[in-house]
């Protein structure tokens, strides 16, 4: 499918971004700054960016809040997606959720077993929709972050890229 007419204007979004971390503070993260980074590279606009313990009702608590601002399209976390006690970030989001995203954890970890093999099959990065707000889910490596929004994240956050986007599916 094609676009017959001129190519949509891009549309800004309104992007927060999450750190999920017991351990990071702003001097030592390095995934949430690849993302600020990587979105207002692309046009996009930072509504905020916060570090949030990697505790199920904090987690929920912040993420819930986001999904309820009609100023937030869509929300980025980093980290949490382990195996561990303190991987919290999918119990604590899924249920957040209305819609899940299948394609995007099993693209991310096809795309991550490029880059580090076997090992991605311990990536639990996932996605969805909430009260027309995208909700992407990404391990919490500096090397994650890139491979997510180089390529999948960006281009559907691209109101030009086609066949299809995620952009006229946001408030």
């Amino acid at each position: 499918m094609t676009n017959s007419s001129s190519s949509p204007a891009r549309f800004p979004l309104s992007l927060a971004v999450i750190t999920v971390s017991d351990t990071r503070t702003e001097a030592t993260d390095k995934s949430g700054p690849i993302l600020v980074e990587r979105l207002q590279q692309a046009g996009h606009r930072l509504h905020s960016k916060s570090i949030v313990l990697d505790n199920v009702y904090q987690l929920r608590a912040e993420v819930s809040a986001l999904i309820a601002d009609d100023m937030v399209h869509g929300i980025l976390l980093t980290g949490g997606t382990g195996f561990t006690e303190r991987d919290n970030t999918q119990r604590a989001i899924h249920p957040l959720l209305d819609v899940v995203i299948d394609g995007f954890g099993e693209l991310f970890r096809q795309l991550s077993h490029e880059e580090i093999g076997s090992s991605t099959v311990q990536s639990r990065a996932f996605a969805g929709l909430a009260n027309r707000t995208i909700v992407f889910c990404i391990p919490g490596s500096p090397g994650a972050c890139q491979t997510a929004w180089d390529r999948i994240i960006g281009a559907q956050l691209d109101s030009t890229h086609r066949p299809c986007n995620f952009v006229d599916k946001l408030r």
